[in-house]
């Protein structure tokens, strides 16, 4: 069972830092170093200066550049510039976008505090791996600074919108709306009916999480728990520390979108598109797309992937799109028999996800380029954009004489695939899924206030 709990959220004051658009930011995890310095240029007040505490490297244990965060958050809240609110309550958020199809969608979700659980408890499931460098980072930082600055996405399952139809019809104060750089529209509002947050509560007493985003995050909380009990002693089932802050999205609702996150791939030395298609021959049908420039075979292709997989139901269709920018060809790929007899070794779960298809067989099988090889070589890069990803294909097979640019592309994750994996205890491949738009850093977080008792039932 899921413990959900309002909280009294901490957000910037306006009439302090001016527009709340340039003190947001996306997740500390997709910001560049380059984009760092533009986020500071923004505002004096841009939330990075928070949350972007990053390692300087190996050798680097220095505890300032967490203190310097923690010190600032404790003076922006002596001087107004941040605002924690009087009472608890549960945040309705709402994210106003357009999806690359061109449809305008609005995905609808609520802010609360959720009680922890350990993975193997079954409560709150993850479906990706997690690297103990970035968890040691975040950990010392939310010690440091006594807050959450990030929230966890997570979906859980409510065909009939129950929560959320609930939280919309009461009574809620606005916080705002900030516009991010995809022009999508973040709106927060704030729910204390104390009898509609018991009956949200009691509502997902018997649902099951799921991290859609977040998997870093939500470790570090578990070592932070951790961290304070082996202080403290056993914590209470209330204790802040036993809490992360999450945007929960219901998985049916129709503004939840997942993209696709492409591949690049840097093959090591020259191979041509009739090499190419050698290789993939034994595994897949290869049919090439031609006519047009190569954003016209790009779209096509992506277009036919799309139909594909639109036909194939409640599985994947297993297609895939390459482009070869040195020879400007473009060829769909559909899996054959011989290409899913290879997965036989895989759960099933597993064995439907493109992204599993690509690494065992076309990466592995086809070319050769094992796992681990693609990690220490960085072989491969991954774009949500196609656009940009084609970009910087057509550049570097200019550029480089050392290796070939070979582009793939791929079909959205599915989130039941999601939901799946994780009721199997399975772990997807890296980069796997994009759920998008990614939720703001800064619009609304949670201080870990000691002594301070959390609003459960149950």
């Amino acid at each position: 069972m899921a413990f959900i709990a309002p909280l009294k959220g901490v957000h910037f004051n306006p009439q302090k830092v001016g527009k709340l658009d340039e003190v947001v930011t996306p997740p500390y995890d997709v910001i560049s170093a380059h984009g760092v310095d533009s986020y500071l240029a923004r505002n004096p007040y841009n939330m990075i200066r928070l949350d972007i505490v990053k390692s300087h490297g190996p050798g680097d244990e220095t505890n300032a550049r967490y203190q310097e965060a923690a010190d600032l958050f404790k003076q922006w809240l002596e001087e107004k510039v941040l605002v924690r609110d009087p009472e608890p309550g549960i945040y309705l958020y709402h994210t106003e976008y357009s999806h690359p199809s061109g449809k305008r969608l609005t995905r609808k979700g609520f802010v609360a505090l959720v009680g922890l659980a350990d993975f193997a408890e079954g409560v709150v499931k993850p479906h990706e791996q997690t690297f103990d460098t970035v968890i040691a980072d975040r950990l010392r930082l939310t010690a440091t600074c006594k807050a959450q600055f990030s929230q966890i996405f997570s979906l859980y399952s409510d065909p009939h919108n129950a929560v959320l139809t609930l939280l919309e019809l009461q009574e809620r104060d606005s916080l705002g709306s900030v516009t991010d750089g995809d022009g999508c529209v973040h709106s927060l509002w704030r729910v204390t009916n104390s009898e509609t947050i018991k009956e949200v509560q009691r509502q997902f007493l018997n649902k099951s999480l799921y991290i859609a985003d977040g998997h870093h995050r939500y470790t570090t909380a578990l070592a932070y728990r951790k961290m304070v009990s082996e202080a403290k002693g056993e914590l209470a089932a209330n204790d802040p520390a036993n809490h992360i802050i999450m945007y929960l999205c219901p998985m049916e609702d129709p503004g939840l979108s997942v993209l696709p996150t492409h591949r690049l791939l840097r093959w090591p030395g020259m191979m041509g598109a009739g090499e190419l298609l050698t290789c993939l021959d034994r595994y897949f049908l290869c049919e090439e797309i031609v006519g047009g420039s190569r954003e016209t075979l790009m779209g096509e292709v992506l277009a036919r992937m799309s139909e594909l997989e639109r036909l194939s139901l409640d599985k994947s269709s297993s297609t895939f799109g390459v482009y070869h920018p040195s020879e400007d060809r473009c060829f769909l790929l559909s899996l054959k028999q011989e290409g899913r007899d290879a997965l036989a070794g895989r759960p099933e779960p597993l064995r439907d996800l493109d992204v599993v298809v690509l690494s065992d067989i076309i990466m592995d099988k086809a070319l050769g380029l094992d796992h681990h090889r693609c990690e220490q070589e960085k072989l491969v890069s991954y774009y949500s954009d196609p656009d940009e990803a084609l970009d910087v294909a057509v550049k570097e097979c200019l550029l480089s004489e050392h290796f070939t640019p070979l582009l793939f592309l791929m079909n959205p994750t599915r989130v039941g695939q999601v939901r799946d994996v994780a009721d199997h205890d399975l772990i997807m491949p890296h980069k796997s899924t994009y759920f998008y738009p990614k939720i703001m850093t800064g619009l609304l977080f949670n201080q870990l206030v000691d002594g301070e008792e959390i609003e459960r039932i149950g």
